[in-house]
């Protein structure tokens, strides 16, 4: 598939906030006063964001592949 600029851009941008919610979501989860009970949560939110960073190195590899051929 391919994609333009401005679509990669903003999957980045849609990613990052993404991102960033999700770590907010780790932090507020760890800071309950049992986090153990919400080990599985933490565990499925750690895996998201190890899955999206991946997605945003890729994104940001293709755009700098756009930027070369331009």
């Amino acid at each position: 598939m391919e994609f333009n600029v401005s679509q990669l851009i903003e999957a980045k941008r849609q990613i990052d906030s993404t991102l960033h919610k999700l770590r907010e979501t780790v932090k507020t989860f760890e800071a309950k006063e049992n986090p153990n009970k919400y080990k599985s949560q933490i565990t499925l939110a750690t895996r998201r964001i190890e899955a999206f960073e991946i997605s945003v190195s890729l994104i940001e590899r293709e755009l700098n592949n756009l930027e070369i051929k331009s």
